[in-house]
């Protein structure tokens, strides 16, 4: 029997766990020290059974053989029932096995799809609290280069900085360490990263590191070369932006004539050469109207897709770009249709106790206020390293100068951040909005005159403010109306 990793699966072994992630349906599973160990012997050439248990033998040196067989092949085999190995009874077989066709199935819900809601609630608990103690970069995003051929109005990156491209020697002295570092997750991204003259070079090499790689992209210049190198296994997935179905609308947020026509020609390419693409639609005052046949559009393709309408300042704290952001009330309709198109989530609202989980939602003061900085980074052209994308007012360290490790653990901004706690924000803390919340200390910082990532912006309090109102409204609404039917 033969056995072999998925094209759309990656595994990451570490001292104390091992973990496996597939891309295809967003679900994952950690291992204790001993299954890191099995992991590890894993490949994504086919292996005969007896080659892999030879493997992990020579692991266990007090251990025989035939004493481990058994466990090996129950371990094996629950990972094919699991869906991240092929199983075949020649080599041939198991290769044959390993042909999944991304847009085979519905991928994201009636209105929006949020990946992190489809992995398991107990593993995703686990690397939380492990990063909390032990930070490791397990994604990393990398702006290969700032310069971009579109403008688009809500951009994050002011215009007069998109200047600069990654060089050849820095980026692969970066894949090596994050290689070395047991990396998962690595995003190119820019600016826009097709236009870097080398970015074909860095897909290829980023892709034989065994890295589970996107690309963030507006897709105006994808050609066929670079569908061929997303094509080759391991899976690569990409993310563009598709504004608004009428091509004026899309066109009038990039700045650039014939952008639409571009990126959906692209998106059309893409899903027929079986490459899982998901789109993001930034919702704004030009395309507020527009958000909803997008995601209707996504969603009869099989693709993924969400909106946010709440847009970032830039990270020069310049707020200009926010005269395009929705007002409070306009949020408060996105919000409303959200809810009336996620079954999933109206259960939720409905179940009995829904009232008093969020009256009781509790968070440990002493808890970390966020993620950033203790399981991903983000390194932009330059060599300067942000705690993530959009936060490149906050210079931890520049790679040119000081190892990726040495920046990682040391930098004085980093374990700064990661000392942030929640008792930090009182305002958040004792917020009795905060279940309909996302806090982020990067749209914090960017807003803030001075940079101070304490400093909430009354937006964001009034968006989550009427998020409760409305649910509780629907809540109170349906219930009423089930009663008077019953």
């Amino acid at each position: 029997m033969y056995y072999k990793l998925k094209k759309e699966c990656f595994i990451r072994c570490f001292k104390d766990f091992g973990y496996i992630k597939s891309y295809k349906g967003f679900f994952d599973k950690v291992f204790d020290d001993c299954g890191s160990i099995f992991l590890s012997c894993i490949s994504r050439k086919p292996q005969h059974v007896d080659e892999i248990i030879k493997l992990i033998a020579e692991k266990f040196t007090d251990v025989e053989e035939n004493d481990i067989k058994e466990d090996v092949i129950s371990f094996l085999d629950e990972l094919v029932n699991d869906g991240f190995l092929c199983k075949g009874n020649t080599l041939l077989e198991a290769i044959q096995y390993d042909n999944w066709n991304c847009y085979d199935e519905i991928a994201n819900s009636p209105i929006i799809a949020k990946e992190e809601k489809l992995l398991k609630k107990d593993t995703q608990d686990y690397l939380s609290h492990y990063t909390s103690n032990k930070p490791l970069i397990f994604g990393c995003e990398v702006e290969l280069t700032s310069k971009c051929n579109e403008r688009c109005i809500h951009c994050y990156i002011p215009h007069e900085n998109k200047i600069n491209s990654i060089e050849p020697t820095v980026f692969y002295s970066l894949l090596d360490q994050l290689k070395e570092m047991n990396t998962l997750s690595l995003t190119l991204t820019g600016g826009e990263p097709m236009s870097h003259p080398l970015f074909k070079e860095f897909l290829r090499e980023a892709k034989k590191r065994d890295f589970a790689v996107a690309v963030l992209s507006n897709l105006t210049l994808l050609d066929d070369e670079i569908i061929e190198i997303l094509s080759e296994a391991p899976i690569s997935s990409v993310q563009t932006s598709l504004y608004s179905l009428i091509p004026e609308h899309h066109d009038a947020i990039t700045k650039l004539p014939g952008s639409y026509e571009k990126t959906m020609n692209a998106i059309s390419l893409l899903i027929q050469n079986n490459i899982p693409i998901q789109i993001s639609c930034p919702t704004m005052s030009i395309n507020k109207d527009d958000y909803a046949d997008v995601l209707d559009w996504a969603q009869k393709h099989n693709i993924r897709a969400n909106t946010d309408y709440s847009i970032m300042a830039k990270y020069n704290h310049d707020t200009s770009n926010l005269e395009h952001r929705l007002s409070c009330e306009e949020c408060g309709k996105i919000i409303k249709d959200l809810l009336n198109g996620d079954i999933h989530y109206q259960q939720a609202i409905l179940s009995s106790d829904f009232l008093e989980r969020m009256e009781n939602l509790e968070e440990n003061p002493e808890e970390n206020f966020c993620g950033a900085g203790f399981s991903s980074c983000c390194v932009v052209s330059n060599g300067d390293i942000y705690p993530c994308a959009g936060w490149q007012s906050y210079i931890c360290g520049n790679i040119k100068e000081k190892s990726l490790a040495d920046i990682w653990f040391n930098s004085e901004k980093l374990n700064a951040l990661r000392n942030i706690k929640r008792k930090d924000i009182k305002k958040c803390l004792n917020c009795k909005s905060k279940a309909f919340c996302s806090p982020c200390l990067t749209r914090f910082a960017n807003e803030s005159k001075t940079g101070n990532p304490l400093e909430v912006p009354e937006y964001f309090c009034s968006v989550a403010e009427l998020n409760r109102e409305i649910v509780l409204d629907w809540r109170k609404e349906v219930l009423e109306k089930t009663k008077r039917n019953s």
